[in-house]
Formats: structure tokens, sequence, C-alpha cells
């Protein structure tokens, strides 16, 4: 699930950057706003994450209301472990989640993130925990669509700060705007869109709970889609802290482990 970007721009998080810097009690001089930010998690003994909440299978609470779990949440508990910190979540809404990261309300967003060369601009990212494609999903019924060239003049539902929203646009495709998946799905049954397109894990957890047999995956996009953690600008070192628990992580084979449970198959890799 990516997102084209209104960016609230970097001198935002660079000015927060500084002002931690100029809080930390270290004593060490010309400190980068890399170390900072991986300091300022270790001495709070504390990685704050950025998540929706509302995303399942990745970030959701059971029935509703339950505890906070999901594939993201658990794997970036599992990084924090490893890291020697606890993760601390903060729940948002995703339209507002990369502005939040700017603004210092979290150090990192486990949501899912895919990571593209518009975002690399922006953010700095760990390594993948999550690979994946794009599928089209139609009505069952549905005989017009079998490729994304087929979206030409079609009217998809999607969440306008997607990368799936993009990639509508670039096939042609009218899209109306929605909220996220199960609105998605509504207006597709209801014969209001003709598709929308998603992760397919999305759609094969959703199946799995759902069991709908009115919609089908019609096309798969050739190139996977690689989610990672997204941090601020300038942390390399609090990515190279996250990329060696992920290392950890695969190498133990707590990611596999974590992608069994909730797909039935290895995504992280």
């Amino acid at each position: 699930m990516n997102r084209r970007l209104t960016l609230i721009g970097a001198a935002a998080a660079l000015t927060l950057a500084l002002s931690a810097c100029g809080s930390d009690s270290s004593g060490s001089s010309g400190s980068s706003d890399d170390a900072s930010a991986l300091q300022q998690v270790q001495d709070s003994g504390v990685l704050t994450v950025g998540t929706e909440g509302t995303y399942r299978p990745f970030s959701f609470h059971e029935d509703g209301s339950g505890e906070l779990t999901g594939y993201d949440v658990e794997v970036i508990t599992a990084v924090a472990e490893k890291m020697g910190v606890e993760a601390e979540f903060q729940e948002t809404q995703w339209d507002a989640i990369f502005a939040g990261l700017e603004a210092g309300r979290f150090d990192v967003i486990a949501n899912q993130v895919s990571i593209t060369d518009e975002r690399r601009e922006a953010y700095d990212f760990s390594e993948p925990y999550t690979v994946s494609s794009g599928v089209i999903v139609t009505r069952a019924d549905n005989t017009d669509i079998s490729s994304f060239a087929d979206l030409d003049g079609k009217t998809t539902a999607q969440s306008l700060t997607s990368n799936w929203n993009e990639l509508a646009t670039e096939s042609g495709a009218n899209v109306e705007a929605v909220e996220g998946w199960a609105q998605s799905i509504t207006l597709l049954e209801q014969g209001r869109v003709d598709a929308t397109i998603n992760d397919e894990l999305t759609y094969l957890d959703y199946q799995k709970t759902n069991d709908n047999p009115g919609i089908k995956i019609a096309a798969t996009t050739d190139e996977n889609s690689e989610s990672a953690v997204a941090v601020r600008k300038g942390s390399d070192d609090l990515v190279d802290a996250i990329d060696t628990a992920l290392d950890e992580l695969r190498a133990d084979g707590t990611l596999a482990e974590l992608s069994e449970k909730y797909f039935g198959a290895d995504v992280s890799q």
C-alpha cells in the first residue's frame, strides 16, 4: 500500500532533529542527526511507531476492540526487542501518517509502506520485510478485465494517496476515491466500480476470513512491491540498527514464522 504524498518539507524534520540533538546529554560534540535519532531511541528505551491500527492483517485490533496486533505490529515489536528497547504505538490515519513522522510524533512507520523512488527522496527505509505483488480485483462474473491495459476507461476504487491509485491512473482508469479496502469491496460488489487494485496479501487475508465467491483476482503485476520501515531522512544509524535486527529475525526464523502465521507463506523475502 503505497501512496502519493503531499510532503511537509524536510526542513521541519531537520529542525526537530537538531532540537533533539541539543537536548542530548551524551556530551558528544558535532554528532550527526543520524546518531541523535538512534541515541534518542536508546536513551528513552522506546521505539515509537506510527501505524494505522485499522489495516488487517498488518495492523489492526482483533474484533475491533482487542489488543493491537498484526504482521507489521509483531515484526516491529520483535525488531524493537532485538534493539533492546520497547515498541510503543501511535495509531494514525494513513493520510496523516507521514506528516506525523515528519513532525516527530513517532520515530518510524511500520504499516506496509512500499518503497518507491518518490518516497526515497523524502524518507529513509530499512531493508524490506514484506515482498508481494499487486492485483486487480473484479467481480467474479467480470470478463472485461484480464490485464492492466484493460483498465483504460474503467472505474477503479482507490485510496488517493496509495501507489495503487498511481498505478490505476497510469493504466488509464477513472479513480473513485475511497478510504480503504473495505469500502473498495463494497463499491465493487454494488457495481459502482469495475475493479480495485491492491496488495495480493490484503486480498488473500480478506478471502481467508470472508470466503467471498463474488470477487476474483483478474490480473497480477509483473513486478513485486517491497515494504519496509520508514524513518525520517538522515537517520542512517537508526536504519542500520533496524536492519541488523531484521537480519537477526530472518536468520533465526522469526520473520518466516510470522509470515506463515498471517499468510500461510513466507512473504519476508
